[in-house]
């Protein structure tokens, strides 16, 4: 495998998901579920596909950020990294691997479009790949935003 670095960044992202789950064992199937687009990344890799891993690594992980951001998490997340850079210790593991997630994904944002378009740009594959691997997303995070609200029980009145 050529990218190996795309491959660890995707296994890194992989396995902080799955620690998200010991975290947040009540979620486990939901984190389960966020890492296997990593693993997909990893397996198209694997078998040369990489001009749709390299747009999966490069839309998964900013749509997870605008869900993060857009849940609050990742303000959690910047008071954790706060915490160790006034030498105090973080209080929300959660928190804090959200941060560690949040910095893995850009940079699996930036490496992947460097080859992208190091390897791709100019071929005229751009825009098919680009709206394909959107609806995967799309239909990716649908699935686990619907899931996430289903889990969800209703209140009192409701």
């Amino acid at each position: 495998m050529v990218h190996r670095g795309i491959a660890t960044l995707s296994g890194g992202l992989m396995v902080s998901f799955l620690l998200l789950s010991h975290y947040e064992p009540q979620f486990f199937l939901l984190h389960f579920y966020q890492s296997l687009i990593f693993l997909v990344i990893i397996l198209m890799l694997f078998y040369f596909e990489d001009h749709w891993a390299y747009m999966l690594g490069m839309m998964a992980p900013a749509v997870w950020l605008l869900l993060t951001f857009s849940t609050g998490l990742l303000g959690g997340a910047a008071r954790q990294v706060s915490h160790i850079l006034h030498a105090r210790t973080p209080d929300n593991a959660v928190s804090m691997l959200a941060a560690i997630t949040a910095v893995l994904s850009v940079a699996m944002i930036s490496i992947c479009a460097y080859r992208w378009k190091r390897e791709f740009a100019g071929l005229g594959m751009g825009r098919s790949t680009f709206l394909w691997s959107l609806a995967v997303v799309i239909i990716y995070y649908g699935v686990l935003v619907g899931w996430f609200w289903q889990s969800i029980p209703a209140g009192p009145g409701m």
